[in-house]
């Protein structure tokens, strides 16, 4: 017997929540073969040294763009009235584009390590910067109310001088204005 009552069902999985962990299993496959395969020709040691130094210099950069990264934001602290890094900034994305192309390098694998040195490069990381961007800016247009997206896009309403300024709009049409209630310290609306 039916009772009129949907039951419910459950949600579609995304497209990223389905085949994540099949890229990642398919890269660390990737990974593993190309090691046993450089061992094979070059030998063991060859391919530590190759790891070993792909952690060394991975740390070195990490390092070297945290640093930066942490300069620039004392400085944007201890300038009053400094205006926030601007979406564009070159200088603020190549910093955290900087520091992954340091932690690929420091993953051991050869494709990780590839992907860390295309890093960096400067052209690279333009583009790379400038895909993210456009991506993260159409996820965003895209949004549905009240999903993560929403609330981010939300957030960076502000001013152009950083600071945010948070309000509610209430739209009167065709009514009359309302005179101040006595007492409440509330007043009525801004006319032109």
């Amino acid at each position: 017997m039916t009772t009129g009552v949907r039951t419910p069902t459950a949600p579609q999985r995304s497209r990223t929540r389905t085949f994540l962990p099949l890229g990642i299993a398919a890269w660390l496959l990737l990974e593993i073969w190309l090691l046993t395969l450089v061992a094979g020709a070059a030998g063991g040691f060859t391919v530590f040294a190759l790891l070993a130094a792909g952690a060394v210099l991975g740390a070195m950069v990490t390092k070297r763009a945290g640093r930066r990264a942490f300069r620039n934001l004392t400085q944007a602290f201890q300038q009053p009235g400094a205006a926030p890094a601007a979406p564009g900034d070159r200088q603020a994305e190549g910093n955290g584009l900087l520091m992954l192309g340091g932690l690929l390098l420091m993953l051991p694998g050869l494709v990780s390590d590839a992907a860390g040195l295309l890093l960096l490069l400067p052209q690279v990381r333009q583009s790379v910067g400038r895909h993210a961007g456009k991506s993260l800016e159409r996820r965003m247009r895209q949004a549905t109310p009240g999903s993560l997206e929403d609330a981010l896009r939300q957030a960076r309403i502000h001013r152009p001088d950083g600071k945010v300024v948070q309000g509610e709009v209430i739209r009167q049409d065709d009514a009359a204005p309302t005179p101040p209630q006595p007492g409440t310290g509330q007043h009525p609306p801004l006319t032109p």
